[in-house]
């Protein structure tokens, strides 16, 4: 074949295929139109809900009581009336000291108050019955007598200090001395920690200082015991601001089931700074951030066709996942749950839950 039947059956061809993708255009519609991509997302119905806002602080766990018990006398320990680790109660004797020398002191005072007791009777007889003797007799026979029960008063008490008792009930948790060791006034000998109530010292920024009180309920949760949360309530709340931290002091006293609960455990807590009522609380995965601040995409029906939107809000407080919106989304609002990432303003998208579209988003909780 010659090259210039050749060129003609080229151009002949050419206008066939044109011919063709015309006639298979023949709706009118731009080819570009037709492959517009449509995006499936997942849209809620926005309502009003309650959200509590919650301060989050990390404290450290205290025992109720963490007593050291020291001798009051010089002496020998003679004895332990109880283990270490056994639970005692408020009043229980620990340990005690040898008594020997205290009570042979004691057992003299005591036969000397009794003379002078007898002494003092026989004198009051003779001077305010008989009016025999002289009234200086009378006297010196009373103050005797005081003197030697003061005498003997101040060492049966010294006998009792002896005991090392403990002022609260709890459990012998440290011995610092052991039997026969000899003791002065001051030193350790045990130490008793209360824990069936505990507190958890923790602060309060300076900036929320004012919504924490006395009495008010607290969650507390602790890391190494996963899945378990404690109630309390702030016993103590602080006068002033540390100067270092620029925080105020709290405690919050909490029961302490099972002694799970061991002091020395960061603890952290959930103070509830304030609630609201009527507010727009939606997931913060589906709030997007911008260089202007933030923004959500909401589905809105326009000639027919599904089309997302992004909104500008502004948000408000947070807690766990949850996020109030102050502005930017009303009540009625389709809000994309589900894809908000992969559309952009003005995309095409289809609600592919269209059964539960109409649900409204949770509220945040305590």
């Amino acid at each position: 074949m010659r090259a210039r039947d050749v060129a003609e059956w080229l151009v002949l061809g050419g206008a066939v295929v044109a011919a063709g993708c015309q006639a298979s255009s023949g709706s009118g519609q731009p080819a570009d139109e037709t492959l517009t991509r449509v995006v499936n997302v997942e849209a809620t119905s926005v309502a009003v809900n309650q959200f509590t806002d919650i301060l989050r602080i990390t404290g450290e766990v205290e025992a109720m009581h963490d007593v050291t018990l020291s001798a009051e006398e010089a002496g020998r320990i003679a004895t332990f009336r109880a283990a270490k680790g056994a639970v005692v109660g408020a009043g229980q004797v620990i340990a005690e000291l040898d008594t020997d020398v205290l009570r042979a002191q004691a057992a003299e005072a005591r036969a000397a108050a009794d003379l002078a007791r007898e002494q003092f009777e026989r004198q009051r007889q003779l001077w305010e019955v008989e009016k025999i003797g002289s009234e200086i007799a009378y006297l010196q026979a009373r103050a005797n007598a005081e003197a030697a029960a003061a005498r003997l008063a101040t060492l049966e008490a010294r006998l009792e200090r002896t005991r090392i008792r403990t002022p609260v009930a709890g459990v012998f948790d440290e011995k610092y001395a052991e039997a026969g060791e000899m003791a002065m006034p001051g030193t350790r000998i045990a130490r008793v920690v209360a824990t069936r109530q505990v507190k958890v010292a923790a602060g309060v920024p300076e900036r929320d200082a004012l919504v924490v009180g006395r009495g008010d309920r607290v969650m507390v949760t602790f890391d190494v015991l996963p899945g378990q949360e404690f109630e309390g309530r702030i016993g103590y709340v602080g006068a002033s601001v540390d100067a270092v931290n620029r925080t105020v002091p709290i405690e919050v006293v909490m029961d302490n089931p099972g002694g799970r609960i061991k002091p020395r455990m960061v603890a952290n807590v959930r103070v509830a700074r304030s609630r609201l009522a009527d507010v727009i609380v939606v997931p913060q995965q589906v709030v997007l951030r911008t260089e202007d601040g933030y923004e959500v995409f909401v589905v809105t029906d326009e000639d027919g066709s599904q089309i997302a939107r992004a909104r500008r809000v502004t948000l408000g407080a947070s807690h766990g996942n949850r996020v109030v919106i102050r502005d930017g989304l009303a009540p009625g609002d389709r809000l994309i749950t589900l894809g908000q990432q992969q559309v952009e303003d003005g995309s095409r998208v289809r609600v592919v839950n269209a059964a539960s579209a109409d649900t409204a988003a949770p509220g945040g909780g305590s």
